[in-house]
């Protein structure tokens, strides 16, 4: 009798986990797509080479999600379209004694995107912004130290990006 209660018991307590899964759980906007193609980004500012970059972060950052497969423009369920719209730096630390001098900067990297199915060209996420940030501290170079900060905010960018497609925010 005991027994027969027990998994009897066992049922009941099992029965409210049916709706549970693991693993990815997409958008319902997005239930149908499994693989993303990422053609490289538009660049819109002055900055040079930077589109390869942040591209091949936010490549990453897919293939590091396991949400969505990577795969060619032919090949693909959608298609994401980034336009690469602002690249600011603002000072967040003066020099002791001289305010006038900058010894950190604030890096901020903007990046609009679409994503777009391949075969019927419907958007399947509206036009989003968002922004990737880093500071850095600045050196006898300010270029150099600039560009070594650029694969830090594209790294936050393509987190941010990459978990807005993949969780829905």
């Amino acid at each position: 009798m005991k027994k027969l209660l027990g998994a009897a018991l066992l049922l009941v307590s099992l029965g409210g986990c049916a709706g549970y899964h693991l693993g990815p759980i997409q958008p319902y906007a997005l239930r149908d797509v499994h693989s993303i193609a990422v053609p490289t980004f538009n660049n819109k500012t002055l900055l040079p080479r930077i589109a390869v970059l942040v591209t091949d972060t936010v490549i990453k950052q897919f293939q590091q999600d396991g949400t969505y497969r990577i795969a060619g423009d032919d090949q693909a369920d959608a298609i994401l379209k980034g336009d690469i719209t602002r690249i600011n730096r603002s000072p967040a630390r003066s020099v002791r004694g001289n305010v006038l001098a900058t010894n950190e900067f604030n890096l901020s990297l903007r990046v609009r995107y679409t994503l777009v199915e391949r075969k019927t060209g419907k958007t399947l996420a509206a036009p989003v912004e968002v922004a990737g940030s880093t500071s850095f501290f600045v050196g006898p170079d300010i270029t150099s130290d600039e560009r070594q900060a650029l694969p830090l905010a594209a790294e936050e960018l393509a987190i941010r990006l990459v978990s807005q497609l993949s969780e829905g925010w």
